[in-house]
């Protein structure tokens, strides 16, 4: 067992090292968390069911993530790009979509325009565009036409489509078009056309906007609904022109340069063709596990409602529960059903 996630799993559940290293030691052994909340309470201190399941998950969380850390380095590392800066940022990551988005640059991708384009032998041509050189003359193009590459506009075409990926892999890119969703942006829904909404089920949702971070869970669980059932367009809108400018200022280091308006060209297309759609379903992604996540307490809530109602109508009620070693335990509800008294006894 890692002793640093035991400690910070401990701090965030406000219990004791021991009582964490006791359960994870009985999940190991093969018992269940109802096995344990009910029957292992002496060495659990008393944990309930959710506690040992939040222990349960996190830890295998923090092994996933830590194991991730170290593929992540190592594999960087066979790449010759290993440095002080980045074994600091993957170390402090605390999620894993954060080291994914650190390890994206350096990830053996599928397919794409911008590996064609490095094939083609337009990856010094992508780095002379992003040195924004004073003066660059056009015919300086025609060295990299080749079979593959028929003309001058094919060439741009390929550094450009280097300079995109390139763009729309940059984890403070990224996390600037994250925050502005996240934080500034609004989901938009309309209705599709020739769509089979007979009853008007998602009619509030046919012209609809609303701040992603005001969204209740049951909006979204609608909308993901109406989007499913191909009732709903939907999609998130936020301040593109502030993004890209912010982009473009981080990029391009000199405007004058005979090359900026390539690289300017680059940058718009990388993050509208790249990043704006994988932010975007990252951002509905974790909208959605929110909303059912909050489904599942609401119904968890509801449910302990209904199994607390009074059994039998204007009965006073003794539950037994029997036991040998750690004791048979007594509970005892009044004709309403509100509990009177609960207790132990070793017959």
């Amino acid at each position: 067992m890692d002793e640093n996630i035991i400690s910070l799993i401990a701090k965030e559940l406000n219990i004791a090292i021991s009582q964490v290293k006791n359960t994870l030691e009985l999940l190991e052994e093969g018992a269940t968390v109802p096995f344990i909340a009910r029957y292992r309470k002496e060495r659990t201190k008393g944990l309930d069911e959710e506690q040992i399941r939040v222990i349960q998950e996190n830890y295998a969380y923090q092994v996933n993530l830590a194991k991730r850390k170290e593929e992540v380095l190592a594999r960087i590392e066979t790449l010759g790009k290993l440095d002080d800066e980045i074994i600091k940022n993957v170390n402090a990551c605390t999620k894993l979509s954060q080291v994914e988005d650190i390890y994206r640059p350096y990830k053996q991708k599928k397919k794409t325009r911008a590996s064609v384009a490095i094939a083609n032998g337009l990856q010094p041509l992508a780095d002379t565009f992003m040195s924004f050189p004073r003066y660059f003359k056009e015919t300086e193009l025609d060295a990299y036409i080749n079979e593959n590459v028929k003309d001058r506009d094919a060439v741009i075409q390929g550094a450009c489509d280097i300079i995109a990926e390139k763009v729309s892999d940059d984890v403070d890119v990224r996390n600037k078009i994250l925050d502005s969703m996240t934080n500034f942006g609004r989901i938009v829904t309309s209705e599709k056309k020739d769509h089979e909404d007979d009853h008007k089920v998602y009619k509030m949702y046919y012209d609809y906007s609303e701040r992603v971070n005001t969204l209740a869970p049951h909006r979204v669980m609608a909308i993901d609904r109406g989007e499913k059932e191909k009732v709903l367009n939907v999609s998130i809108s936020f301040n593109e022109e502030y993004i890209e400018n912010w982009v473009c200022r981080r990029f391009i280091r000199f405007t004058n340069s005979g090359t900026s308006e390539y690289v300017r060209a680059a940058i718009l297309d990388g993050l509208k063709r790249l990043a704006y759609p994988s932010i975007e379903r990252m951002v509905r992604s974790a909208l959605s596990e929110k909303a059912h996540e909050s489904s599942i307490d609401v119904f968890s809530m509801n449910l302990e409602k209904l199994l607390l109602q009074p059994p039998m109508k204007d009965k006073v009620i003794l539950g037994f529960d029997p036991a040998f070693r750690t004791g048979c335990k007594l509970a005892v509800i009044d004709a309403s059903g509100k509990k009177l008294t609960v207790d132990v006894i070793y017959p």
